[in-house]
């Protein structure tokens, strides 16, 4: 046995490694692709350009697939993610035929790849409307919803849920947040690659060399959130507890870091917001970075204080999962995939305002014992819970459980 699978041996075990060969046995040679809107930037990206070399290791012929867009199809299919966690967002049919346009201007490129796959994941609303375009397909198609739509706004959601009927299955990342729909829908949490330059071990000298490097005193408590530029993500609301945290922390610095995604047109808007609310704050870090800076991530995570996930609608977010990966508990919003990550009190805090946020980080930053005992049983949580193998088999499960329906059982030793 050998390839990346057998790295992952020295952290999970074999067991592990040796159920998803059983499960993948029943698997090999079939056709898999995966599509979405973007190689780069947020988290579906990051899982598939993990996931899908892994399945091909196991022998299976998996391909991904990205849909291109101009700025109003990505201006809709914004408006579709806020409408879906909530927000009243009224779209106009204009920028849905744009929507519905341009995915079917994409048909053609994909045609042959969708139409002779075994299964097919549709990631997120972006390429949802793939599926009436291309009637020969021949395989079982699945919706992958990576948002919270525990409450949509229901105008939104019914069209939405037009497309979505027709697969044959969907899969949420928690159970509150799947809607009734007429097909099979399976729960399956995100994860992260501890393999990876985000989580692997850094080297002391590395961490200082990049946290100095950002203009960041390794020697004063430091706050950090990192995450996407995105109002769901709450930056302001940190900067509002980290002014709260400082009335006791004096030395307390505050680092933002996060990138643009290239199918989020709203990012540079609140990046501006940020900024104005940080009024020129020597001691507040706002950092842009690229998509591909995993060390620097890293490095950030690592050395921090406190880390915070103040989010007021989550999918999951996988940056909690990170932060606690490296030892560190959480405080992180009351909601959506936070709330399965972050067992309050044990391996972090679930706050709804900047005042808690606030009393939680000032509550670790006096107790150092305390943060060390949470963060080591965060560490654990993670290594039981949210590591890329465990939603490996939870895949080929349900690629197992769709191809060979309940006439066959599939036993692991």
């Amino acid at each position: 046995m050998t390839g990346i699978l057998e790295r992952y041996s020295e952290i999970v075990g074999w067991d592990v490694i040796d159920q998803l060969h059983q499960l993948a046995a029943t698997l090999k040679g079939i056709k898999v692709v995966h599509v979405n809107s973007t190689r780069r930037g947020g988290g579906v990206a990051e899982i598939l350009a993990k996931l899908v070399p892994l399945k091909q290791e196991l022998g299976i012929d998996a391909k991904w697939e990205v849909i291109e867009g101009n700025e109003e199809f990505y201006t809709c299919t914004k408006n579709f993610h806020n409408a879906l966690q909530g927000n009243k967002v009224t779209i106009p049919d204009s920028l849905l035929r744009i929507y519905e346009e341009t995915v079917a201007s994409n048909t053609a490129a994909l045609e042959t790849t969708l139409t002779g796959a075994d299964i097919v994941f549709i990631h997120d609303p972006q390429p949802l409307p793939l599926l009436k375009l291309l009637p020969e397909r021949k395989g079982k198609w699945i919706w992958r919803c990576h948002i919270d739509v525990s409450r949509p706004y229901r105008p939104v959601w019914k069209y939405i849920r037009s497309l979505v009927e027709g697969y044959d299955a969907s899969i949420f990342s928690l159970s509150a947040f799947a809607q009734p729909l007429p097909h099979t829908e399976y729960l399956i949490s995100p994860s992260i690659d501890p393999l990876s330059e985000k989580n692997i071990e850094l080297d002391a000298g590395e961490v200082q060399e990049i946290i100095s490097g950002f203009g960041i005193d390794q020697g004063r408590p430091i706050m950090l959130q990192v995450s996407r530029f995105d109002r769901f993500k709450d930056p302001v609301g940190v900067i509002q507890a980290f002014r709260l945290t400082k009335k006791f922390v004096p030395n307390l610095q505050l680092v933002l870091a996060g990138g643009e995604a290239t199918d989020d047109p709203e990012s540079t808007a609140v990046l501006k917001e940020v900024r104005l609310a940080s009024n020129n704050d020597n001691d507040i870090h706002i950092l842009l970075l690229p998509a591909d800076a995993h060390r620097k991530i890293n490095a950030l995570q690592r050395s921090a204080d406190i880390v915070m996930q103040k989010s007021t609608r989550e999918g999951f977010g996988l940056t909690v999962t990170e932060a606690m990966w490296k030892g560190k508990p959480v405080i992180g919003g009351d909601t959506g995939g936070i709330r399965i990550q972050v067992v309050n009190h044990h391996t972090g805090f679930l706050v709804k305002a900047p005042e808690g946020a606030a009393l939680r980080a000032r509550y670790l930053l006096f107790h150092r014992n305390r943060l060390k005992e949470m963060g080591e049983k965060a560490k654990q949580f993670v290594l039981d819970n949210f590591l890329l193998t465990r939603h490996l088999r939870e895949y080929l499960t349900v690629m197992v459980s769709l191809l060979h329906g309940r006439g066959e059982r599939i036993t692991l030793e």
